[in-house]
């Protein structure tokens, strides 16, 4: 398996332990793979007997071969099973009609767990295979849940360190107190006075900085990311749909082989890239739906082909889709037009602030994406009426993902516990106090063990700077 850039008209090549280690290639374009591996028929029947974790390992394997069939699944057996999920990983949970795939059961509570405790690992056999012996200092930016996954997944592994900026009016309280809390000699937090693209453009800056490249060296590192730009972190995210729609099937809500529309809440484009390529490596999903909230960026490019980034920038009660810039459709762009085209439409973006589709371009993707967006209102309309109906509690980015789900049947994607955004669910449901144990009562559901004693512990990270400090406050610690 090879890897190139999604600018490089070359198409220079990359084995998949070196696009690992690198995470971003050295143009600024995100690394895909030379040619989409498949899922044949027999293989998926196969994989209705198998456990999460081995699924995820057959996925994974096909995308980095070179890191070795028995060693990758060793290591799943480890990031999946006690103490870091439950039994089951990724539950679907069939309410009304719609699949619900509970992507929080992981040690923060969020979907990035399930590509953040494998990825570590990913990363560390990459950095074996090539004979890496530098520390890889992880530098990421964060809406939210990122950081957070990214820190447990990373701290105190060795031969790493990890530093993660968050905007600081741009999370809910609990994901900013999971991060200022949190454990390890490896990490640490810094917040940026802006907003999420503030942040994740200042470490792509970093990224091509040659002068924080030549301090990394040296201190004998070399940078790399968590965030979905890295291949090691976008391909585990497969899996998840593979093991979905085996689920769905068993539950009895569609037959094998009967397509299904997938409904995902979406910021930074990865989770649904992560399903269309799970649909192009032949898993029988349907219209990917991409669910937008206020910041409708997203939905107004499938709509208009116009993606434009000079609009107002909105801080909701969805703050992990508080995002104007989206990394992973970089991707998309490049599988669907190609590499100089996508160049051509990445120069556009930083120039001037927009790209536009010719009309031939926007029905490519017209034929296999829909949209849609959900305002604050709306999603607590959502929220309550669920809860009222079925007696199922959604959080905040779930609620505007079940806004886009199809009339008939349709998997919702759940990226997070209601309880990482408490206040605002609690509100929906018109209670007046809104911590955890408020809403546990009031609902009769169960505090998440991580959560339940986040705000006794003791605060770690205090440090904020302006976004035009981003980049010097690196190795000014």
């Amino acid at each position: 398996m090879k890897y190139y850039s999604t600018r490089d008209s070359e198409k220079k090549y990359y084995s998949a332990p070196e696009a690992i280690c690198k995470g971003l290639a050295p143009d600024g374009g995100l690394f895909v793979p030379a040619e989409l591996p498949l899922i044949s028929k027999k293989e998926m029947e196969e994989y209705r007997g198998y456990g999460y974790e081995r699924i995820a390992a057959e996925i994974l394997y096909k995308f980095f071969p070179e890191l070795g069939k028995a060693e990758i699944l060793a290591e799943c057996e480890k990031a999946y099973r006690y103490p870091n999920f439950d039994p089951t990983p990724a539950p679907v949970k069939i309410v009304d009609d719609n699949a619900f795939l509970e992507l929080w059961h992981g040690p923060t509570c969020a979907f990035k767990d399930m590509a953040l405790q494998i990825m570590p690992r990913l990363l560390a056999m990459a950095m074996k295979y090539c004979g890496e012996t530098r520390v890889a200092h992880i530098v990421t930016a964060t809406s939210g849940d990122t950081g957070k996954a990214a820190m447990e997944g990373f701290k105190d592994l060795e031969q790493t360190r990890i530093t993660v900026y968050y905007p600081t009016d741009g999370v809910s309280e609990t994901q900013k107190r999971q991060m200022a809390t949190q454990e390890g000699s490896n990490v640490n937090v810094i917040a940026v006075r802006g907003n999420f693209d503030d942040a994740q453009s200042a470490v792509k800056a970093i990224f091509a900085d040659e002068e924080i490249k030549r301090i990394a060296e040296e201190k004998g590192e070399f940078l790399s990311s968590a965030n979905s730009i890295n291949i090691a972190r976008l391909v585990p995210q497969v899996a998840y749909y593979v093991s979905a729609y085996i689920d769905i099937v068993k539950s009895g809500l569609i037959k094998d082989g009967e397509t299904i529309d997938v409904s995902v809440p979406t910021g930074n484009f990865g989770d649904i890239l992560a399903g269309w390529l799970a649909k192009k490596m032949g898993v029988p999903l349907g219209k990917l739906i991409c669910a937008s909230n206020r910041n409708r960026v997203l939905t107004d490019f499938f709509i208009t082909g116009v993606y434009d980034t000079r609009r107002p920038f909105y801080a909701t009660t969805s703050p992990s889709m508080d995002i104007l810039i989206a990394s992973n459709l970089e991707r998309l762009l490049c599988f669907s037009f190609g590499t100089e085209q996508t160049a051509a439409f990445m120069k556009s973006l930083k120039e001037d602030g927009s790209f536009t589709l010719t009309p031939a371009q926007l029905d490519i993707l017209e034929a296999e994406f829909g949209c849609s967006s959900c305002d604050d209102q709306s999603t607590a309309e959502i929220i309550k009426r669920y809860f009222d109906d079925f007696g199922y509690l959604l959080d905040t980015h779930t609620a505007a993902a079940l806004m886009g789900a199809s009339r008939d049947k349709c998997l919702v994607v759940s990226t997070a516990s209601p309880y990482k955004f408490a206040p605002a669910v609690a509100d929906a449901l018109g209670m007046k106090e809104k911590t955890h144990e408020a809403l546990s009562k009031h609902t009769g559901t169960q505090i998440p063990a991580p959560l339940k004693d986040i705000y006794k512990k003791d605060i770690r990270f205090t440090r904020v700077v302006d976004k035009a400090d981003i980049k010097k406050s690196l190795y000014l610690q």
